[in-house]
This record gives structure tokens, C-alpha cells and sequence, in this order.
């Protein structure tokens, strides 16, 4: 769809669902973002559905993004496909890291296997959701993997023991002071030598 017809489109759902949008944007890539409150998402979703303007039968997928440093920490996403109208919408909302948001199963059913994984994942937590448990993450996992506060070699490794002809788990031990690196600046900065930098000091000085 062109600019012109995804904001005609975006006034429009506006429009008829005034209490439910906080916002919508149109970007100059034919991309449309509708921003909603977190108490209105099944009935908002719903009628995205079943009105004839909009027709956005197919759920693409569901994600969200984290901001620690904000109060409503995440913005969880919804991206919906019309294969009647050919058009595509975003919906987002955000909400804080205790907030739970409604399942929207009731409206898609395809939408469980998705909510397990932002669950998984961020650790978000859907009301209504029939079988809310860890999809891609192992049973007894500690923590959510894309949060940003989530250290990037994790917390534990999982390997088959073939002594004990089980899968056994293991602190992570690191061969190098990994967590310590300073990303910022791989030139300057780190207050550590790496394995190798000894050598080529000692061979400045001969």
C-alpha cells in the first residue's frame, strides 16, 4: 500500500477505536505502527479481525523489545497480515515488568505457541494463556535470554555425560575474563592483558 492510503487507513482505526489507540505513525518505509493500551488488546485485536476496512485475519508473529531503563520496561509487539486488503499493521504496547497482558488465543489460537516464546524469552506473562511454560529454553532455565540484563554467556551449561550416560549441568566457566571485556572500545580501555599482548610487548623491547 502507498503512504497516503496506510495513513488514510491509520486515521481510520483511530477513529473507531478511540479508546483503545494512544498513537499510530506511518513511516516513510510503508510501515504502520499502531500503539494501543494494554487493557483494551483482545476486543482491539478482535475487531482488526472481523471489520471489513481492515480484515487482518493472519497473526505474523508476536515479540517485544526491552527497555530497562524505562518505568514500562517492555513494548511487546504484534504484527498482523490482511491478505484481503494487502496490507500489513503493527500493533504495540508497553507495558511494566510486573504488568501481565491478556492472551489473545481466544482470537488467534496460533498465537499460544508465539506468547510461550516472548514468555520464554522476556519473561512476559499472558493472562488466559492455556499451557504458559518455556518453548525454546530447557526445564529448571534461569532467566530470560533477551533481556538486556542477561548476562551473554548465561548462568549454566548443559552438556551429555557419557560416564553417567545423563545431561548434567555446569557453571559456566569461562577460559578468558569474558564478562569483563570492554565492548565499548577493543583498542584502549581494558584493564586486563589479553592472552598473546605479553608477546608482542616483550618483543617491542628486544
Amino acid at each position: 500500500m502507498s503512504v497516503d492510503a496506510l495513513n488514510e487507513l491509520a486515521a481510520y482505526i483511530a477513529e473507531k477505536q478511540a479508546d483503545a489507540v494512544l498513537g499510530t505513525n506511518v513511516s516513510e518505509y510503508g510501515e504502520l505502527t499502531v500503539e494501543i493500551t494494554p487493557v483494551s488488546l483482545v476486543e482491539f485485536v478482535d475487531w482488526l479481525k472481523s471489520d471489513p476496512t481492515c480484515k487482518f485475519s493472519t497473526l505474523i508473529d508476536i515479540t517485544a523489545v526491552d527497555w530497562p531503563e524505562r518505568e514500562r520496561r517492555f513494548d511487546v509487539v504484534w504484527h498482523f497480515l490482511s491478505m484481503y486488503q494487502n496490507h500489513r499493521i503493527r500493533v504495540k504496547c508497553a507495558i511494566r515488568e510486573d504488568e501481565m497482558l491478556a492472551s489473545i488465543t481466544s482470537v488467534h489460537p496460533g498465537a499460544g505457541w508465539y506468547e510461550r516464546e516472548v514468555y520464554d524469552m522476556f519473561g512476559i506473562l499472558f493472562t488466559g494463556h492455556a499451557d504458559l511454560r518455556r518453548i525454546l529454553t530447557d526445564y529448571g532455565f534461569r532467566g530470560h535470554p533477551l533481556r538486556k540484563d542477561f548476562p551473554t554467556t548465561g548462568y549454566t551449561e548443559v552438556r551429555y555425560d557419557e560416564e553417567l550416560k545423563r545431561v548434567v549441568y555446569e557453571p559456566v566457566k569461562l577460559v578468558q575474563e569474558y564478562r569483563q571485556f570492554d565492548f565499548m572500545s577493543p583498542w584502549e580501555g581494558a584493564d586486563y592483558v589479553l592472552p598473546g599482548d605479553e608477546k608482542a610487548s616483550g618483543e617491542a623491547k628486544s
